[in-house]
């Protein structure tokens, strides 16, 4: 399997080297962004390399992969998008991403999730992709469903983060229900 790049209208999805390591450790340094991310801030850029090494870790092992999120017109590398718990033989992966603030609410991250759904829908053959959340992370749950991502439970005291544990929200999304729903946009597409 090698890493498959991919591209929407305003954005490249790219293989994350250490060269993108300072623009990582901008975003995961944010205590806005990893308040809902599951890990602590990074304190150090060292931290964002090391995640760079178990990001390729995990795609050399067939478990994940997490594409960099670049912006087409500039350049910026301005978040990741991925899969983790990714298993091939049962066709399954969960799906997370995080996006530097000065950009959020400019559907940049429905964009690249957009496209990673696809990709593992229609080039990886994948049957379910799920999403965990931290309960208060609204902007993610409503992103979730958009997508037409169900919400099937909560794990009671799942993620531990700041001294603190925390309920997750548990979404997924099947094959099935994607396909049905990118039928219906493409009929729709054609109502006038």
């Amino acid at each position: 399997m090698w890493f498959k790049e991919l591209e929407t209208e305003r954005l490249h999805l790219i293989e994350i080297g250490h060269h993108h390591a300072e623009s990582l450790f901008e975003i995961l340094s944010k205590d806005e962004v990893t308040q809902y991310d599951g890990i602590e801030s990074l304190t150090l850029v060292e931290d964002a390399r090391r995640l760079i090494d178990s990001f390729k870790s995990a795609y050399i092992n067939k478990r994940g992969m997490r594409w960099g999120v670049i912006l087409k017109d500039s350049g910026k590398f301005i978040g990741t998008v991925g899969l983790h718990q990714l298993s091939l033989a049962n066709k399954r992966a969960e799906i997370g991403y995080e996006i530097h603030p000065e950009y959020w609410r400019k559907h940049f991250t429905s964009e690249a999730v957009n496209e990673v759904l696809r990709y593992c829908f229609e080039e990886l053959r994948l049957n379910r992709i799920a999403a965990l959340t931290f309960k208060d992370n609204i902007a993610s749950r409503n992103l979730l469903k958009k997508f037409g991502f169900k919400e099937e439970g909560s794990l009671r005291s799942y993620l531990f983060l700041r001294d603190q544990s925390h309920d997750a929200l548990v979404f997924s999304l099947l094959n099935t229900e994607y396909c049905q729903l990118r039928q219906q946009s493409v009929q729709e597409s054609y109502r006038f």
